[in-house]
């Protein structure tokens, strides 16, 4: 891809990025994406042929900017189970208030809007993996509770650690981000660990 397709396909991902934190995720056309990019609709389809991928593309983009790998390092070079267990919380758990905007988007859209559903579907799957990662170590180490399942583990570690959860706790019941991280840590312990 040339330098100018790149830059072009940055400022898309920029524009659609900016234009659904800023709450009118619903509204979101196209063409909205395109004029805020200051390109041609045609050059946005030339680039991202479909609504789907585009939304897609534009939360990897979000992932990339805000260096989810970097952050998931302590988690995958942990020694044990339970020191990957609680890498991952702390860094899912510190990563949700970065995201939220964009993630309330999604959430919001993605009961009438079939792309934004793909979006949200396909972020949750990879953090869902993240989650069955630290089961699999806690498995491997032969810490992992007796009364779950790796699958039963993993997706209760999955929903327990869901962007819902946190903004109950977070934004409706006024816990201190530090609070989360501690709880979210000492229940998963308590549930996955024998």
């Amino acid at each position: 891809m040339s330098s100018t397709n790149i830059e072009t396909r940055e400022k898309i991902l920029k524009a659609a990025w900016t234009l659904l934190e800023a709450g009118h995720a619903a509204r979101v056309r196209m063409s909205d994406i395109a004029r805020h990019a200051g390109i041609s609709r045609q050059a946005l389809y030339l680039h991202f042929p479909t609504r789907a991928e585009l939304l897609v593309a534009t939360a990897r983009y979000v992932d990339d900017v805000k260096n989810v790998e970097e952050r998931l390092a302590a988690s995958r070079a942990a020694a044990t189970g339970v020191e990957r267990l609680n890498a991952f919380i702390e860094a899912w758990g510190n990563y949700i208030p970065e995201i939220y905007g964009i993630a309330q988007a999604f959430l919001a859209m993605q009961d009438t809007d079939e792309a934004a559903a793909l979006a949200w579907n396909d972020r949750m799957q990879a953090m869902r993996q993240g989650c069955a990662a630290a089961v699999r170590a806690l498995n491997k180490d032969g810490e992992l509770s007796p009364a779950q399942s790796p699958k039963q583990a993993t997706d209760l570690l999955w929903t327990l650690l869901s962007v819902g959860n946190w903004e109950n706790l977070r934004q409706t019941c006024g816990w201190s981000q530090k609070r989360y991280i501690d709880t979210m840590k000492r229940i998963a312990k308590s549930v996955l660990v024998e």
